[in-house]
């Protein structure tokens, strides 16, 4: 029974992925009248909805009491200030690669976005070796091995001149960046993020209503510093449409389950 949840969170988990990836890829270059949505905004919409989606979650296993509910958002995070602000460090980096993740689509292609991300993969099992003390067997590292020969082939040069043309508008060594450093991001907070869940006995709602917090917050730190201009003179939701909202609601799906995801890497299985 366990075995066949596993499998089955992990085609849950293939499929969110990759609409996320070609849902944004998408939303990213298509081409409409008036301004186009700023990423910015996106992920901190994302980061609300998770907090309003992990509260529910909290409010259903409390019997669907406000009191209890209450009760334990007060004891569980502000009556513990320090396990609370443990979640900052993950959350900064979680805030930081999810807007890379904006970066690289709108430099790269789904395909060589979704193949060079799986490098992921490869930084997580660095981190969980150092991090956790995991030891990885013989297939293990075989497997980490041919990840890195195919991502390595994916960013072979191409003779092809349409791929050229379509990304012409955008860099794809500024996108190659985002996405490697998006890797290695995810890689060291997925561990962090472990790390904590198995030092304490706070739930997972629990720490992604601390994440999503922060996330909100450093998120918001980035709107006003980067697309602070566009904001007053657009409006926060420039440029949404039902595209946009389907993007932000599968990246808040994504950025949710993200954090458990080491569990379900096909490396692990």
């Amino acid at each position: 029974m366990s075995a066949n949840l596993k499998y089955l969170s992990l085609g849950i988990l293939v499929f969110q992925t990759t609409s996320l990836v070609l849902t944004m890829r998408y939303s990213r270059t298509l081409k409409e009248e008036g301004p186009r949505y700023l990423s910015s905004t996106a992920v901190v919409v994302a980061e609300l909805l998770k907090i309003m989606a992990c509260i529910l979650l909290v409010y259903k296993d409390s019997k669907c009491s406000l009191r209890a509910l209450n009760r334990i958002l007060h004891d569980e995070i502000l009556n513990k200030p320090m396990e609370t602000l443990k979640l900052a460090i993950p959350s900064g980096i979680y805030t930081l690669q999810n807007n890379l993740l904006y970066v690289a689509l709108s430099n790269l292609d789904a395909a060589t976005y979704q193949v060079t991300y799986q490098l992921k993969i490869l930084t997580t099992a660095l981190f969980s070796v150092s991090m956790l003390g995991k030891k990885l067997g013989l297939y293990q590292w075989l497997s980490l091995v041919i990840l890195m020969t195919g991502v390595a082939f994916v960013q072979w040069p191409s003779d092809s001149q349409e791929l050229d043309k379509e990304l012409s508008a955008g860099s794809q060594f500024v996108g190659l960046m985002a996405v490697l450093t998006a890797c290695f991001s995810s890689g060291f907070a997925g561990v962090y993020f472990e790390k904590i869940l198995k030092e304490t006995k706070q739930s997972v709602w629990i720490r992604n209503i601390q994440l999503g917090f922060f996330g909100s917050i450093f998120g918001l730190m980035g709107v006003y510093i980067y697309d602070g201009e566009l904001v007053s003179k657009n409006g926060f939701f420039q440029g949404y449409n039902r595209l946009t909202w389907i993007v932000v609601v599968l990246q808040c799906l994504f950025s949710w389950s993200h954090p458990c995801n080491n569990s379900y890497f096909p490396i692990w299985l």
